[in-house]
């Protein structure tokens, strides 16, 4: 993505409530607050206009992010029939500041952000089914640079359900890290969001008796073998996919099948650990 500046006005002084979002040379233009201050977020003038919205909280069944994504005429009007969702804790809208999205902009928009998060996997898309709409091409090419600019806001805003892994380039392959146990092998590679352990990294078949008094080292491993993300073959757990963790500890953990500092569970191709590394 393009660099950019951007500007957040926070509307009472506190970035956990009501607050806008606007890039440099752009017509977007974003609102976003918690449900508890719904009121006051339909009470700005932009909630009149035709825009993209996005419900964002925790799935009550799994415990998982969770996300519904939206688009309305008149966005005031609409997200007022979501208050009998109770999934959701936040609420993030875009319009435009020239008043120059259609209908079948909006719709189009609303489509591939529901791919989009599909197929990012961050979050659960809580909508039951698909939008898009059929633009020229003139017009297509238009909203995608919108919607490159809006998914550089949304992250800002605390809405990740669109931060896609990225993958490791060739020219960064030296970089490359390496945690090992035993004779099983792991490798990945630090991004801005933690860490990503890359496909057909080994783990650890049994978790250690010591993972008993860390229940999310186990609930993370076990998530993990249920959704297949983690196989049992040959004697260990192998990583089907590129799988991004919220640290290096948390990776480390999994493979490790028990609690672990990663710090010094992983290594470069110098051999030295994450720490020493750090500190040169």
């Amino acid at each position: 993505m393009p660099t950019a500046t951007l500007k957040i006005f926070l509307a009472f002084g506190d970035p956990k409530r009501l607050r806008t979002a606007e890039l440099s040379n752009w017509t977007g233009k974003a609102v976003s607050g918690p449900r508890s201050e719904f009121e006051k977020v339909l009470e700005r003038e932009e909630s009149i206009c035709p825009g993209v919205y996005f419900l964002t909280g925790t799935d009550p069944e799994t415990n998982e992010s969770a996300i519904y994504i939206g688009e309305a005429e008149c966005l005031r009007d609409r997200v007022k029939s979501h208050l009998s969702k109770d999934f959701w804790n936040n609420i993030t809208f875009f319009i435009t500041k020239d008043e120059n999205l259609t209908k079948a902009h909006i719709k189009y928009i609303e489509g591939r952000l529901i791919d989009v998060a599909r197929i990012t996997e961050r979050s659960i898309v809580m909508n039951s089914q698909g939008s898009g709409a059929k633009l020229p091409e003139s017009d297509r090419e238009d909203m995608e640079i919108f919607l490159e600019k809006m998914l550089q806001v949304l992250p800002v805003l605390g809405v990740e359900a669109f931060v896609q892994t990225t993958p490791v380039k060739e020219e960064t392959q030296q970089e490359l890290l390496a945690c090992n146990i035993k004779s099983l092998k792991a490798s990945g590679y630090l991004t801005p969001n933690g860490i990503i352990v890359l496909k057909g990294s080994q783990a650890v078949l049994e978790a250690r008796a010591s993972s008993q008094k860390w229940p999310s080292v186990l609930a993370q491993r076990n998530k993990l073998i249920e959704e297949g993300s983690l196989r049992e073959q040959n004697g260990s757990y192998v990583f089907t996919k590129n799988v991004e963790f919220s640290s290096p500890s948390s990776a480390a953990a999994t493979i490790h099948g028990g609690s672990a500092n990663g710090l010094t569970a992983w290594t470069n191709s110098n051999g030295q650990t994450l720490k020493q590394a750090q500190n040169v």
